[in-house]
């Protein structure tokens, strides 16, 4: 069921620590000043606001994020780059004959309370039509409450993955085009039962709503299939010193699945050699931050051998992916483009083409939002407008679509950095789990899912073996 390939990776870089070098008041400057739809078109602008993360856990993914939704503009909008960074902006986009102007590239913190701060700045004070954004778990439930006060306007997820912003919010113009954190983690509780023969598996993650969802989905399907969760270990977002919660990791269990992300995970492997030795990776999984580039450029090293699943697969060999890949290489060069398996880069980038999609269906009409968020909810990709797999939309316009599985190998490439190879893809995951998840049961947290056994995600023992082989 789950065969191994050796491909090599599609080339990463160190484009997040560069990216969060930027100083505050550039990405000030960056959120106030980029207006960008002179040319093109007539009539009233299309007013769109970006919002991500160019501070905290998160903000070296700033312009990773921008890079994605300019690229669905320039694809599909007759956009141009206003400059070398993605935001300096885009100018002569236009959809359906009318111009777009991106009112301003928000910049949040991680935190629910300055994504709102910089949401009501766009939407109230800037007059955008849309939002696409945020990036991170409470932020998008913060702003999807947000959108449902707010039926007048459109709001299109970034790449915030908690589950709770769809599932429960339920806010009916708030749309996400990428798969929440539970979702992305299809695939490896079977794994780890199955293949890696696990009865009982420790979870450890930041004490937050993404990686209580994206541990979540471990959770619920692990212990569907049989296994049990002994211990979870919870670290507060942005944790420095991880050596309490190391400790706290029993050493009598067969497995640990790690749920920490952005630059604290890069603290606590290297924490976690210190204190218990090498990461022992037949005995460790972890989510979708383990093949970030970033994350393989400071502790790939490491991490070689180890499991993950998300969305992408840095090493398909799919006209698709390529022309997605060239696409940021040709407006942002190799560093950008060495970011775009990253699932923070490609769900800016699905998020917008899904608007654009929309957009023109309706004629541009921002008028009346009733009709675009009609042709939203009906919404699909494919192709070009979705590299790695297509996409739809369940009944609460939340994505369903592939998840892929995927082993950090050794360093083929020269570059130092460790490749990925995908062995397995998990088709058209969907939110609920089989039922384990719906608008009436406890919302991921700290104690929930409860570990219980019952009838299994459909998916179990069906992942398609997939070996992407460069030509």
């Amino acid at each position: 069921m789950f065969r191994r390939s050796h491909v090599a990776l599609v080339a990463a870089c160190a484009v997040f620590a560069a990216c969060g070098s930027e100083s505050n008041d550039d990405a000030d400057k960056g959120a106030d000043t980029n207006k960008a739809a002179e040319g093109g078109g007539g009539g009233d602008p299309i007013k769109i606001g970006f919002l991500s993360d160019c501070e905290g856990a998160f903000g070296s993914f700033f312009e990773p994020t921008a890079s994605g939704a300019n690229l669905a503009l320039i694809k599909y909008a007759g956009a141009k780059p206003a400059g070398e960074k993605p935001t300096d902006g885009v100018t002569g986009a236009t959809i359906a004959g009318k111009p777009v102007e991106i009112v301003g590239y928000g910049c949040a913190d991680d935190t629910a309370d300055k994504a709102i701060e910089e949401t009501r700045r766009l939407m109230e004070q800037e007059d955008a039509d849309v939002l696409i954004g945020p990036l991170s778990g409470d932020e998008g439930i913060a702003v999807a409450n947000y959108a449902k006060e707010h039926p007048d306007k459109t709001f299109v997820n970034g790449i915030a993955g908690a589950q709770d912003s769809t599932l429960k919010v339920q806010a009916p113009n708030f749309f996400r085009f990428h798969p929440d954190g539970a979702q992305w983690s299809a695939g490896l509780g079977d794994y780890a039962y199955n293949e890696l023969g696990w009865k009982n598996a420790a979870i450890i993650g930041d004490d937050y709503s993404f990686p209580y969802t994206s541990l979540a989905g471990f959770v619920a399907e692990f212990c569907a299939i049989g296994g049990q969760i002994p211990k979870r270990v919870w670290a507060p977002l942005g944790e420095e010193d991880y050596s309490s919660y190391i400790s706290q990791i029993p050493e009598d269990v067969d497995g640990l699945y790690v749920g920490i992300g952005g630059s604290g995970l890069i603290s606590f492997i290297k924490q976690y050699e210190e204190q218990r030795g090498r990461v022992d990776t037949e005995r460790m999984l972890g989510n979708v931050f383990w093949d970030d580039p970033l994350v393989l450029k400071e502790v790939g090293k490491s991490l070689v051998g180890g499991v993950t699943s998300a969305m992408t697969a840095a090493d398909s060999d799919s006209p698709e992916v390529a022309a997605y890949i060239q696409g940021l290489k040709d407006n942002y060069g190799d560093e950008i483009a060495g970011a775009g398996p990253s699932v923070f880069t490609y769900g800016y980038y699905t998020g917008m083409t899904a608007l654009i999609k929309a957009l023109e269906a309706v004629g541009g009409d921002v008028a009346d939002q009733s009709k675009l968020q009609a042709e939203l909810a009906k919404t699909t990709l494919s192709g070009d407008e979705a590299p790695w797999g297509d996409v739809k939309l369940d009944s609460n316009r939340q994505a369903v679509s592939n998840v892929f599985l995927k082993k950090i190998v050794e360093d083929t490439t020269g570059d130092g950095v460790p490749d990925v190879q995908t062995f397995a893809r998990v088709n058209e995951v969907d939110q609920t789990f089989n039922g384990a998840f719906s608008a009436d049961t406890p919302a991921p947290d700290r104690d929930n899912p409860k570990c219980e056994a019952g009838e299994a995600p459909p998916w179990v023992g069906k992942a398609e073996d997939v070996s992407f082989a460069k030509k």
